[in-house]
């Protein structure tokens, strides 16, 4: 399959319009969602608002009447998903299990039978609370240490790279599900980087702030052809000291931000972090020399992943 999101008559029409995130009038479209109630306690998450929220953010971004209509523009059943999660914070700030477990519920209630659950190791996944499930049926959980890479480099500018079998063998679609948080080496680290965790040498990518290394990463086809939309976890964020965890820096954001343009959505989080460092009277990530140059890369003539200008985002906050 495409990358492409699928057509549904429900929708009321938008299908052609809304392919790679955009909207009628070709902006790409991107939804924050939040709910100030969200919290049962300091590390506890209400599981029937975060469904709830989740659902608000699907209907709105693909302007339908139910979550059903919104996921059948997304996958269609017999296909295996990929959820792509990302665990290097342990169980601090890492992709929430009850958000990956909502999905996975509305993916089996329109006939997604085979999900995978994965990121880069076994051990990253377990430390964030996911258990590995490696055979059955329904939903399986590991890491690419599982199956391993492919043999061949895939290659596209400044990158070389082996791909994970899990995305290029066993995935037709992936949802990519980052967590809104800054990178101490890229600035940030959200929609594009996560897929660092989909190749075997991300360590070689991180000289000059991941420019241009996580745009072209990015364009590798797997990667580009497969991930059909982002739902960023942003129900806790990190505006310092990222991508390890520390709680200092944190706060509850209680928000999930929604687009298929991982460009756009990640100009979205990293003003949003921009926003919270102003307020608690930190540097800019310009000031601090890392600010994320990648992401204007991402959306360049060579690239053209998505738009990083701000008159061609649509933003809806619900």
């Amino acid at each position: 399959m495409g990358s492409a999101i699928l057509t549904d008559v429900a929708c009321r029409g938008r299908a052609s319009s809304l392919r790679a995130g955009r909207g009628l009038d070709g902006k790409s479209r991107i939804v924050i969602a939040r709910d100030e109630k969200l919290r049962t306690s300091a590390t506890g998450l209400d599981t029937t608002r975060l469904l709830k929220m989740l659902d608000r953010s699907m209907q709105a971004f693909f302007d339908c009447d139910t979550p059903s209509d919104a996921w059948r523009r997304v996958v269609r059943p017999g296909e295996v998903v990929g959820l792509k999660v990302n665990c290097l914070s342990g169980k601090g700030n890492s992709t929430r299990v009850e958000l990956v477990e909502a999905v996975a519920e509305r993916l089996q209630q329109v006939g997604v039978k085979d999900i995978v659950i994965w990121d880069r190791l076994n051990t990253d996944l377990e430390s964030a609370r996911f258990r590995i499930v490696e055979r059955g049926p329904g939903v399986r959980c590991f890491g690419n240490d599982t199956l391993g890479y492919e043999d061949e480099l895939t290659m596209f500018g400044s990158v070389g790279s082996l791909l994970a079998r899990t995305l290029t063998q066993v995935c037709d679609a992936v949802i990519n599900l980052p967590v809104l948080k800054d990178h101490g080496i890229a600035g940030v680290t959200i929609a594009l980087k996560n897929m660092f965790g989909a190749i075997h040498n991300p360590n070689k990518y991180h000289i000059t702030a991941g420019d241009p290394y996580i745009a072209d990463v990015n364009m590798l086809s797997p990667i580009r052809r497969k991930v059909r939309l982002t739902i960023c976890d942003a129900t806790t964020a990190q505006y310092e000291g990222g991508p390890s965890f520390m709680p200092q820096w944190t706060w509850p954001y209680n928000g999930l931000i929604v687009s298929a343009d991982p460009v756009a959505l990640d100009y979205t989080g990293w003003k949003i972090i921009e926003k919270k460092r102003a307020e608690m009277g930190m540097k800019s990530l310009r000031e601090m020399k890392r600010e994320p140059s990648y992401i204007s890369r991402a959306a360049d003539a060579d690239h053209r992943l998505g738009t990083n200008d701000p008159k061609r985002i649509e933003m809806l906050e619900i």
